[in-house]
């Protein structure tokens, strides 16, 4: 029997989508694992350091092992790394009841927000928010479309998908071919209502709410981030606010920066191939000409 649950896979101290390559392949990876499995995808967000995902699933274990492998095949050959990537474990969560699973969706789906990457979800292009209601929000639905002929060049040629998968000229999958749009739409029932989630400050009155339903935990920041490190509660709730400098270097931008122009350099195809004193080197510059956080140098650096 399928059941809804949250999950997040967490690189820890290391950044395990480093360009829009890694974005797009990433999610192709987690809709063939949704096929693999015969889960049913919901809501996710791509993080530079973590990703969350919303599945229905009888074995959500089997999912997450599905999708580690798949990416972290490509990953490891892209950056001629070894090892698995992310943490040990994955954070799983079973969501039971409505206001659970309006609140989980909705956290998801700002992700981008509390992480001050983006001004509003929207704004964020590597999430599913603006899959939801693309007509009555006036999201432009995408008209390049790849020929399946060319679907190998972005999965496996081993890969296995459903013909409603459809992949544009980027070589991702259309999020509303894959994910169960409709469901999510029915659960927030009416645009209105959707785009008032996605700007709701987190509060007491929303976890009573959910509290009234059942007697499981409520869902907030602290529930939805539980083993990720990027940032602090205190912070997610200050860039909730609009506060945050999102106009500061993304990881991708300080990423493109080291893969693209200091490793030529020092001749390494890999920043997994530097070596310590090359690492303390580049934290030096990119801090001196960057002014980014010794915590964003590090994850960036692999350091």
């Amino acid at each position: 029997m399928k059941k809804t649950y949250h999950l997040c896979l967490s690189a820890g101290e290391e950044v395990m989508f480093r360009d829009v390559e890694d974005y797009n392949r990433g999610f192709n990876c987690f809709a063939l694992a949704l096929y693999n499995t015969d889960s049913t995808g919901l809501v996710e967000s791509e993080m530079s350091t973590h990703y969350h995902q919303m599945i229905q699933s009888a074995d959500p274990n089997a999912f997450m092992r599905n999708f580690r492998l798949s990416y972290g095949m490509y990953f490891n050959r892209k950056y001629h790394r070894s090892g698995k990537l992310g943490e040990k474990h994955h954070y799983t969560m079973e969501v039971v009841g409505y206001n659970h699973m309006i609140a989980a969706m909705s956290y998801v789906l700002r992700n981008a927000l509390h992480h001050g990457v983006a001004p509003i979800p929207y704004a964020y292009p590597y999430s599913s928010v603006n899959s939801i209601f693309m007509k009555e929000m006036g999201k432009m639905p995408y008209d390049g479309m790849l020929d399946r002929r060319y679907y190998h060049r972005y999965i496996s040629k081993a890969a296995h998908f459903p013909d409603n998968y459809v992949m544009n000229e980027s070589g991702v999958f259309l999020r509303e071919s894959v994910l169960d749009i409709p469901q999510v739409e029915n659960l927030f029932v009416t645009p209105r209502s959707f785009n008032w989630h996605m700007t709701r400050k987190s509060s007491e009155e929303w976890e009573s709410e959910q509290r009234r339903e059942n007697d499981l935990p409520p869902i907030n920041l602290s529930v939805i981030e539980r083993g990720v490190s990027m940032n602090s509660q205190a912070e997610m709730l200050v860039n909730e606010n609009g506060k945050s400098n999102y106009r500061r270097p993304s990881d991708m931008d300080i990423c493109a920066e080291i893969d693209n122009n200091i490793l030529p350099r020092y001749h390494k195809v890999s920043v997994y191939h530097l070596s310590r004193q090359e690492r303390q080197q580049i934290a030096e510059y990119l801090y001196r000409v960057f002014h980014i956080s010794e915590s964003q140098i590090r994850r960036c650096l692999v350091m």
